[in-house]
């Protein structure tokens, strides 16, 4: 059996790649994130620590995580924080939850090879809206935390997603162009609900707009919730 670490955001694309990891027999051993101190990283997205702790605490899996100040040592932090993962856990594969990125599924691959583990990425080069629909038809539940692309609505900050949203981004994304799937950094999301969690997670926090095409929502508490069969 492969032992795996998961490039870790909390999003919806790291959390569904975990989930079809361990649907195809691969062992997750540990949860990895680098976690840029700056804005506008090409290669990572930007998870919010508590979060991912919180995360990784409702899946019982380990978190090995490293901040980031310099953007021109990107790869060097994921070869470092990879090389940990292979010694600490015996890992063999890193599993990605890259869609549609080039940029990123090259980089990501490189660097795996570089320590020597096989890249896994489950969700590459899917329909875009096959794959949300599979994500919502998968149960994982998971709001959107950053906006910064014209045509997706600042209400969709802090809540759940829908079908309903769904089929709103749906039209939208064909009239402004964006990603349905948010590869290109349109938007970023946090899990908060799936299968394998054994709690839920209960966001507090507020929208701040900043334009018409950003907006964020600023977390300030995360809460674990016991989940009743």
């Amino acid at each position: 059996m492969d032992a795996a670490a998961v490039l870790f955001t909390g999003g919806k694309d790291s959390v569904y790649a975990l989930h079809k990891a361990i649907e195809n027999g691969v062992e997750v051993k540990v949860l990895v994130s680098i976690i840029p101190l700056y804005k506008y990283s090409l290669l990572y997205h930007q998870p919010i620590f508590t979060g991912l702790v919180a995360q990784a605490q409702s899946l019982s899996i380990p978190l090995e995580s490293m901040g980031l100040l310099d953007p021109s040592r990107e790869r060097e932090a994921l070869t470092t924080l990879l090389q940990r993962a292979k010694s600490k856990y015996g890992v063999n594969m890193v599993v990605t939850g890259a869609v549609k990125s080039v940029f990123q599924y090259k980089a990501f691959r490189e660097i795996s090879r570089g320590v020597g583990l096989e890249l896994y990425a489950p969700n590459w080069g899917v329909n875009e809206e096959e794959y949300m629909e599979s994500i919502l038809r998968g149960n994982i539940e998971f709001s959107l935390i950053s906006i910064t692309s014209m045509g997706i609505p600042h209400e969709l900050l802090g809540k759940v997603f829908t079908w309903r949203d769904l089929d709103k981004l749906v039209k939208l994304s064909k009239k402004y162009g964006f990603n349905l799937s948010f590869e290109g950094g349109e938007a970023e999301t946090f899990v908060t609900n799936a299968p394998l969690f054994k709690y839920k997670l209960i966001l507090t926090g507020r929208t701040i707009i900043v334009s018409d095409y950003e907006g964020y929502y600023e977390i300030s508490r995360v809460k674990l919730v016991k989940k009743t069969t």
